[in-house]
């Protein structure tokens, strides 16, 4: 290999990892202009996650703009719908609360195994399971979001679940054998 061939792979080698240096530098140098933003009280850091649910009546809406009537059981509450793989992910997940009278429920498409986890969860919730012809198969109560990263399945296929707040299921007299009912928008 001739000098001026070992010079360009030198310069090609020191401007990869000068540009590979600059940008971990500037990140740390922006993580640091927000922990001294936050020092001079310009952010609010919530230590205790329960502060998130003083969104006010509105905000929620944010989380769960399209609702539609659903009963489970004897009670009618509205549901947030996740039926494409990215919502069905996301869940409930980075919600600051969930408003009463509103459950997420995630429509599978198809009977499985349907494992649902409490990563970046805020608040405990009960997990409803059911079958396609909407009978509930089991239900889990009050699962806490440290259970993180366990998974959460019904014994039988299931082809929606349900996410209500915790105490959901026992408060509204909610069993197995009960069933859902979609209600069609008017």
């Amino acid at each position: 290999m001739k000098i001026a061939e070992r010079i360009v792979m030198i310069l090609i080698v020191l401007t990869l990892v000068g540009g590979v240096s600059w940008f971990y530098f500037s990140l740390k140098h922006k993580q640091q202009d927000v922990r001294d933003a936050v020092a001079r009280g310009e952010y609010e850091i919530y230590k205790d996650k329960t502060v998130l649910a003083t969104t006010t009546q509105t905000e929620w809406r944010r989380y769960y703009p399209e609702l539609i009537p659903i009963t489970i059981g004897s009670t009618t509450v509205m549901a947030s719908i996740a039926d494409s793989l990215s919502e069905r992910i996301k869940g409930l997940s980075d919600t600051p609360y969930l408003p009463e009278g509103i459950v997420k429920l995630f429509a599978f498409g198809a009977e499985g195994e349907q494992s649902i986890w409490m990563k970046d969860m805020n608040y405990p919730i009960d997990i409803i399971w059911v079958a396609k012809d909407g009978k509930i198969l089991f239900i889990k109560d009050s699962v806490s979001p440290d259970t993180y990263p366990e998974s959460f399945a019904s014994p039988k296929p299931a082809f929606y679940v349900i996410e209500a707040n915790a105490g959901f299921a026992s408060k509204n007299g909610i069993m197995v054998g009960d069933e859902i009912v979609i209600i069609d928008k008017p």
